[in-house]
């Protein structure tokens, strides 16, 4: 279970994915009967901390802070691309998975971990400007481009700025359920769940769900009906479009597909369902969309790594009978 939290700073780590990991995992939101984490800021590198852009950081905790965390965090900085990393912290690193620990970085984080040698033969991402340098540096880094994170348990790395919010917020899910990690993202105002292969660059911001755009209509419209068999040309006679203008368009301010995304939006469901209902699988793959249980426990193993019961016991635990 997640509940120790450390986040290591070093001399130009950058102000905003530095935040990220504190409005995340170091809030006390305990007013909701949300989680609160032991969290710390860890100076790795002799305090004051230099953080970008131009004020310092005097953070009281120090490397010997790692070896108690279930999380270790590791934000971008200025310069990590080009830089050394001291060697006392790298070995913490590599410790704290050793012993069973999670590491996770936002943006050019990543470079930190690859020194560790951590992604070694491990799939990973970063911020598409730094894809290149990343694979340069670290060559036996398996090097997504394109995503927003990537989960390569116990190594979770992610791309630029907001996309360090997905993948703590995927963490979250992960260890507590979609209904904490809902709940923290709403307290962020940021959307709950984008998932980990979305497209880092879109060819378009990502507008905001207005019933008369069309794509932002579709996305309504599709949240609204997921019971529903729901194709591509059934999206597109609704929008007044051609089946493959509305696949690009959709693709273009999304960054997925409209299967990839209604799939997504599926999966979230059944979780709810399963966190806060008695229902059995059946009827939650009915109410989902999914049409039947085989189906459900196809989608949850290949996208969450989990069963359908697995899930519901780690996160309902005996209140709900075993079902279907």
């Amino acid at each position: 279970m997640l509940k120790n939290v450390a986040v290591a700073v070093t001399h130009g780590v950058n102000a905003f994915e530095l935040g990220v990991v504190c409005e995340v995992f170091g809030m006390d939101r305990s007013d909701q009967g949300l989680p609160v984490y032991d969290f710390a800021v860890v100076a790795a590198e002799p305090p004051p901390i230099r953080v970008n852009p131009g004020f310092t950081l005097d953070a009281t905790h120090r490397l010997d802070r790692l070896a108690e965390a279930d999380l270790v965090a590791v934000p971008a900085g200025s310069e990590y691309a080009v830089r050394d990393f001291p060697a006392d912290l790298l070995a913490a690193l590599r410790a704290a998975v050793e012993r069973g620990a999670r590491v996770l970085s936002v943006c050019s984080g990543a470079f930190l971990l690859g020194a560790a040698g951590l992604l070694d033969g491990r799939r990973c991402t970063t911020h598409w400007r730094h894809t290149d340098d990343l694979a340069l540096r670290y060559p036996r880094a398996l090097i997504e481009p394109d995503v927003l994170y990537v989960d390569a348990d116990p190594v979770i790395t992610s791309a630029g700025t907001a996309a360090g919010i997905d993948a703590c917020l995927h963490l979250v899910r992960q260890e507590q359920g979609s209904k904490v990690a809902n709940a923290i993202a709403r307290r962020m105002v940021v959307p709950p769940h984008r998932d980990g292969g979305q497209a880092q660059y879109i060819e378009h911001p990502l507008p905001p769900v207005q019933d008369d755009d069309a794509i932002g209509g579709s996305l309504t419209w599709m949240r609204e009906h997921l019971d529903e068999e729901i194709t591509v040309e059934r999206l597109a006679a609704r929008a007044h479009m051609a089946p493959r203008t509305f696949a690009r368009r959709f693709q273009q301010e999304t960054g997925t597909t409209p299967y990839q995304w209604m799939l997504g939006q599926r999966l979230l469901l059944a979780q709810h369902l399963l966190e806060d209902s008695d229902l059995t699988v059946d009827a939650i793959a009915a109410r989902a969309g999914f049409g039947n249980a085989a189906a459900v426990r196809h989608h949850f193993l290949r996208r969450l790594g989990t069963t359908p019961q697995a899930y519901r016991r780690t996160f309902r635990g005996p209140r709900v009978p075993a079902a279907g």
